[in-house]
């Protein structure tokens, strides 16, 4: 798939508050429309695909609701995976590999899906 040549508007940069909730996103990737989503942590902005690494099933438990309860990890809500915030790595549950990372960046205070994420944002 080929990358877009302009990065895509995700949101603005203040709806994102630390280890709080996450904004959902829609972009074509793998041949189709995905869900994705986009948390900050630690100060810094993180996306990803919404689909957890055992089991083709979107993480939120609620939308927009990735954290645990001690906003340490992004959990899956359906079978407890847990996944590093800012590596999509899986740490624990069952799970091979870890998430699909999509390109993000701030600027003038909005945050935005890279051009070169090879995804096109669809909207959500």
């Amino acid at each position: 798939m080929a990358a877009s040549s302009a990065p895509h508007l995700i949101c603005a940069a203040d709806a994102l508050a630390d280890g709080g909730a996450g904004v959902r996103f829609t972009v074509q990737w793998a041949g189709g429309s995905q869900s994705a989503f986009v948390v900050r942590y630690r100060g810094a902005v993180y996306a990803y695909i919404n689909r957890c690494a055992h089991r083709a099933l979107e993480l939120d438990w609620e939308p927009g609701r990735f954290y645990d309860a001690e906003a340490r990890y992004l959990v899956c809500a359906t079978h407890g995976a847990l996944y590093e915030p800012d590596t999509g790595r899986c740490v624990a549950g069952s799970c091979t590999g870890g998430l699909v990372k999509l390109a993000t960046f701030e600027n003038n205070s909005y945050v935005y899906l890279a051009a070169d994420a090879a995804v096109r944002v669809s909207g959500d």
